[in-house]
């Protein structure tokens, strides 16, 4: 079947807010090319368990493909209309898995040797539908808080190196109920300013009581959900012929229910912890990889106002089998290891903040866990400065703002 072949019963199986969507657009997806088609039904077919950011960007995306006449639609995918695609992909179910379909598709171009020119359709399809869209400046100026070295009590080298050009570095932080003023002042942003999805807490140990207000995710807390989940590579693993793209595909295909998450009032978290856990490298077994995934996609999907993000330690590197099998004695920690991937995790969680809409105005604030080194970023801090006047947290952060 091909796109000009779209009806809007083909899309019975989506789920109800995706099924409105599709058939709302279903004669801007007529006319677009097969090679290009697939990838933006896989972001449709999700669109119920989508955050709001998502949900804006996406019928902004279909309202401009709508309004494009067919000579312009012509114009747009002229490179996606010139690969050559097979009888196997075009008799694909990709109105139902898209998503599989894009990952033949992947294989298809490689083999083909397409994947320069689809990469190249894609780059200026990209540069295309932005230059018509300003991205959403947030209510009030982002603030990304990340909390490092936990248990870690003695370390004496430098830290936040990377960071320390960009802001302002605290020798003499009083370390008091430190984690819960920071969790109090995105609380407080919350409360002030309720926004869906807007404040977020990511702990990669055991989480603290917070505000329902502030989206949570524990990395303590999904532990039955990673043991689901381990069990279930093992047994595909075992199985003959099974290989990383078969258990991959497999993965992307789980939904909460398979892994024991029972239904909740929030199946739009519930999909996406699913998906650190199913997508991210290493989310099953090392916390700090969990954390980190989580922020990364947080930010990039949800694109919050506050962050606050805290680093747990994770257990020693081990051989993969040993990692991935049941151990029957706790995991032992490497809290000095752990510091250093947290370090470096800042540093890619504040570059990751500064992709995002209103970063001339975003604050960023790193914290040695229990400790009195802290990193301030913020247009109203000098950059590349030390201080080592005794401040507490919450006079940083008042500085901060």
């Amino acid at each position: 079947m091909l796109p000009r072949d779209l009806k809007p019963e083909l899309f019975a199986s989506y789920p109800p807010e995706a099924r409105k969507l599709a058939a709302k657009y279903i004669a801007a997806f007529q006319g677009l090319p097969l090679s290009f088609l697939p990838s933006l039904l896989r972001e449709v077919i999700d669109y119920d368990f989508k955050f709001p950011a998502e949900r804006r960007a996406l019928e902004q995306e279909l309202t401009k493909l709508a309004s494009l006449s067919p000579v312009e639609t012509g114009e747009w995918f002229q490179a996606f209309s010139a690969i050559k695609l097979s009888s196997k992909l075009e008799q694909f179910d990709w109105v139902n898995s898209p998503a599989q379909f894009v990952e033949q598709l992947s294989s298809h171009l490689w083999t083909t040797h397409q994947l320069d020119a689809f990469r190249k359709a894609a780059t200026e399809y990209a540069d295309r539908l932005g230059s018509g869209m300003a991205p959403e400046p947030p209510p009030l100026p982002r603030l990304g808080i990340t909390v490092i070295g936990r248990g870690v009590v003695n370390y004496s080298e430098p830290l936040f190196r990377k960071l320390r050009p960009q802001g302002a570095y605290f020798s003499r932080v009083r370390s008091e109920k430190g984690l819960q003023i920071l969790l109090t002042a995105v609380e407080s942003r919350a409360k002030t300013h309720p926004i869906p999805y807007g404040h977020w807490y990511i702990d990669g140990g055991q989480a603290l009581e917070h505000a329902a207000s502030v989206t949570g995710v524990s990395y303590a807390a999904l532990e039955p959900v990673r043991a689901a989940l381990l069990e279930k590579m093992r047994s595909e693993i075992a199985r003959p012929g099974m290989g990383p793209e078969m258990l991959r595909t497999v993965m992307a295909q789980l939904r909460p229910g398979d892994l024991g998450i029972a239904k909740s009032a929030d199946p739009v978290l519930d999909r996406f912890q699913v998906r650190l856990l199913t997508e991210g490298s290493g989310t099953q077994i090392f916390s700090t990889s969990f954390t980190q995934w989580a922020a990364r996609e947080a930010l990039r999907r949800a694109q919050p106002a506050s962050l606050l993000v805290r680093f747990g330690p994770r257990q020693r590197q081990k051989p993969m089998n040993e990692l991935l099998s049941p151990a029957g004695e706790k995991p032992e920690l490497d809290f000095v290891g752990s510091l250093v991937d947290a370090d470096m995790g800042a540093y890619y969680k504040w570059q990751n903040q500064q992709r995002q809409s209103g970063d001339d105005k975003a604050m960023f604030l790193v914290w040695f866990e229990d400790h009195s080194a802290a990193l301030a970023i913020s247009p109203t801090m000098p950059r590349g400065t030390e201080s080592n006047s005794e401040i507490d947290l919450a006079q940083l952060l008042a500085w901060m703002t």
